[in-house]
């Protein structure tokens, strides 16, 4: 496994319930952590826990072209390249077809889908200069196998899966490698505004999906994970 000591890392969506329990283990495994999420206070209770300058948080809409790239700009000025980037940042808006509005589909397509295009629009060109740099997306369950009621998030999802997929075959002869992790079911706070019977207490926790993205930026140089499914046995409420 490759270390984690002095390596670049950008995270998008670093307060969310699995963003921030990653954050912590790559601090701790030695990474330079850069942090951004939408709420300014959050990231800076999370920078003080784990130790980051205030001028290595970003707050931002990763669906606002001219946030990202002042994102990037500030990030530049902190950092000379970019090792690992990780979106963990997205919006789940469970609902039928028939109560699905245009603001949700379009909300839901502008963070899940149009926000990593804009994050690759301006980290890719570093990463290609380099030749070589991790990207890891979440695209959730969600983005292989849909359910009812998901049209909107599946169909971000699945966006996001085929995006990566073609950037992935432009930079074949380069070593960047693309991972996707397809979580299910997860005990975060993303389910608190979703109504649907689950059982949480029958849910991956946060800290295990935590350490499977810990172990995804130490994967070989040899080889790339290109994807990884982890899911609950089962969490639907009977």
């Amino acid at each position: 496994m490759e270390t984690l000591k002095g390596k670049n890392v950008l995270i998008i969506g670093a307060t969310g319930g699995i963003g921030s329990k990653t954050a912590k283990l790559l601090t701790a495994s030695g990474a330079n952590l850069f942090i951004a999420a939408r709420n300014k206070e959050k990231l800076q209770l999370l920078a003080n826990e784990i130790n980051v300058s205030s001028d290595k948080i970003f707050a931002l809409d990763i669906s606002k072209p001219e946030e990202v790239v002042a994102l990037k700009e500030q990030f530049f000025s902190q950092y000379d390249s970019i090792d690992v980037l990780l979106n963990a940042a997205g919006i789940g808006i469970i609902k039928s077809t028939d109560e699905l509005s245009e603001t949700d589909f379009l909300r839901t397509l502008n963070c899940n889908l149009f926000g990593p295009f804009l994050l690759m629009k301006s980290f890719l060109p570093k990463m290609k200069e380099a030749k070589k740099g991790l990207i890891i997306n979440i695209p959730g369950i969600l983005g292989k196998v849909p359910m009812a009621g998901a049209a909107a998030y599946s169909a971000s999802k699945y966006g996001l899966v085929g995006m990566m997929q073609s950037i992935r075959e432009e930079i074949k002869r380069t070593e960047i490698r693309i991972t996707n992790l397809f979580l299910g079911g997860v005990d975060t706070p993303f389910w608190d505004n979703i109504d649907l019977r689950v059982q949480r207490d029958k849910m991956v926790m946060a800290e295990e999906a935590a350490k499977a993205i810990w172990f995804l930026c130490q994967q070989p140089t040899s080889g790339v994970v290109s994807e990884m499914v982890i899911q609950p046995f089962n969490h639907q409420a009977i």
